[in-house]
């Protein structure tokens, strides 16, 4: 690689896309890596204000900057990711179906601490569309040393690729819906259609619902019926808070079910529940989901469908982001809400 007058680069060929910018109208790709430098090139060149440009000169100890983004992406992408071509020496990862989205946040600090290489992704654990761009990577000079890429490939395919995503499954799931007051019909129960309208994008199928009053031999006795039912997700709803008549979590323990956690460092959704019996998630959902468009049952959900099993320190390190600014015009998933380094 080597810096030329544009009169002299004539037969050579250019080093990088050159990008033209017109002020308020537009900005495209006008030369093309790789493009040969012809006579009528040189007056429109000179008229963009270039009167230098790269041209290539291979070099055993130098990757240039296409094919080294190239490289990195492919090392990166693990399952359900594909590569773009690159352009202007970036190279993008895309989601090739539904899922949620994991990265290995420690690896991708170690390679974004390596001289002149970037690699870029949205938060970690977010659900993400068939055909979204989740990451891209691009080196900062035309062209790298050789062995600080190789670096970078290693860091980001060992000992499995940085990037992938974890396809959503379709579990059976039963709603338990307690409250003595529903269950009596002093007033209308209205969890079953929020829970269906909240698990349906990740392929839940309903198995039924059941509303039982504040009983927690009752509600024990519900849960275990999904479970023998072949229910691989419980939503029990409503008598999570401290009041003496809320003993969900009571009857979700009395089920025989081990609970991860009761209370979460995040606002709105504080009084959450999570429980397993074996390998059914049991989620106790407070009734402040019916005010709250986002809560941490929201956080949860995902990974519980692409069949991570939800762990306390996990949970702890919400904290850091747990706190929901309830924006007029809600955008979750892309807020900060839930967002924690670590989580």
């Amino acid at each position: 690689m080597k810096k030329v007058p544009v009169q002299e680069a004539i037969g050579l060929e250019l080093c990088h896309d050159i990008t033209k910018v017109v002020p308020g109208r537009e900005k495209y790709r006008a030369y093309r890596r790789g493009q040969l430098i012809t006579p009528a090139d040189v007056p429109i060149l000179l008229d963009m204000g270039k009167e230098h440009i790269y041209v290539w000169e291979p070099q055993d100890n130098l990757v240039h900057e296409d094919e080294a983004a190239t490289r990195l992406a492919r090392q990166a992408a693990g399952k359900g990711l594909s590569c773009t071509e690159p352009s202007q020496g970036r190279v993008n990862l895309c989601a090739q179906y539904d899922g949620l989205l994991n990265i290995d946040v420690n690896r991708l600090n170690w390679i974004n601490n390596l001289d002149n290489v970037i690699l870029a992704t949205v938060h970690n654990k977010r659900p993400v569309v068939k055909g979204q761009l989740v990451a891209g990577t691009r080196v900062i000079p035309l062209a790298i040393e050789r062995y600080i890429l190789e670096e970078a490939e290693k860091l980001a395919a060992n000992p499995e690729p940085l990037i992938s995503v974890m396809p959503f499954s379709p579990l059976w799931v039963g709603i338990v819906t307690t409250g003595s007051e529903i269950y009596n019909g002093q007033i209308k129960d209205g969890f079953g259609r929020l829970i269906r309208k909240k698990v349906t994008p990740f392929g839940g199928r309903i198995m039924g619902q059941v509303i039982v009053p504040d009983n927690p031999e009752i509600i024990a006795q519900e849960i275990n019926n999904y479970i023998e039912e072949g229910a691989e997700l419980v939503v029990v709803t409503g008598g999570m808070s401290v009041d003496p008549d809320d003993v969900t979590p009571v009857g979700i323990r009395a089920s025989g079910a081990e609970v991860v956690f009761y209370g979460a460092p995040a606002l709105p959704g504080s009084q959450n529940m999570v429980a397993y019996r074996e390998h059914v998630a049991i989620c106790g959902v407070p009734a402040g989901a019916l005010f709250s468009r986002t809560t941490t049952f929201d956080l949860l959900l995902p990974r519980i469908f692409a069949g991570e099993r939800i762990n306390r320190v996990e949970i702890a390190a919400l904290g850091h982001g747990g706190f929901c600014e309830e924006c007029k015009v809600c955008h979750y998933p892309i807020c900060p809400f839930g967002k924690s380094c670590s989580f």
